[in-house]
């Protein structure tokens, strides 16, 4: 369910502001009325710095700190509906960031496990997430590149970051009929790509040209 009104009060940006957001999504494309809805109601505001904030409505990425960024809305709202093309119960997310991502999916998805490798993003992240009253996340400083097998396997699998080539560790944490979701290729180079697993057999989609940062591995 989308976070509750309450959460206007969160900042200083108005219900018309996020209203405009996703009536911009709808006209770039966007059809999935539930990703819709859920970024209505999802302050991006708090997601970034105060500096910021007035900014935070743009369709465009924004820094987070430690070379970081927050996708932009357009991105976020097409991963999660390509995503959800097949029902999602367990999702594992590489590449936490400041959390917007990871909320959004949160009111779409039964789990979501998200992998942060830089542990200065991961209080501010987990603060939000409990801001908005998100109950059934669970994030872990960890390498993206190793996914989370203890909880696998996953219906869905979405990547935050671009690697140059998917790993195959990710692969074997998608569930059978899962889908798997990411940015893949060398910067200016990279495109979107839907992964879909069919018993050993891995179907792959090339969607769309996009810009990420690199998936880089280890812990920071």
């Amino acid at each position: 369910m989308p976070v509750d009104e309450r959460l206007r009060g969160i900042g200083m940006t108005s219900q018309r502001t996020r209203d405009r957001l996703v009536q911009r999504l709808g006209e770039q494309g966007i059809q999935d009325t539930r990703v819709l809805e859920v970024m209505r109601h999802t302050p991006r505001h708090i997601f970034v710095d105060e500096a910021l904030a007035s900014r935070a409505y743009e369709d465009t990425a924004l820094p987070i700190g430690y070379g970081q960024t927050i996708s932009q809305p357009f991105v976020v709202a097409r991963m999660t509906e390509v995503l959800l093309q097949q029902p999602c119960h367990r999702v594992l997310e590489i590449g936490t960031g400041c959390g917007y991502q990871t909320a959004v999916l949160a009111q779409l998805v039964g789990e979501v496990f998200s992998i942060e490798r830089v542990g200065g993003l991961l209080p501010g992240a987990r603060g939000r997430l409990r801001r908005l009253g998100l109950t059934n996340v669970r994030i872990k400083h960890g390498d993206g590149y190793a996914g989370w097998p203890q909880h696998a396997p996953y219906d869905g699998i979405l990547l935050a970051a671009a690697p140059a080539q998917l790993p195959q560790a990710l692969l074997e944490q998608l569930a059978d009929g899962g889908q798997l979701v990411a940015p893949v290729g060398a910067a200016g180079e990279q495109r979107l790509v839907l992964v879909r697993r069919q018993g050993e057999e891995f179907q792959q989609v090339s969607l769309e040209p996009v810009s990420f940062v690199p998936l880089v591995g280890g812990q920071a």
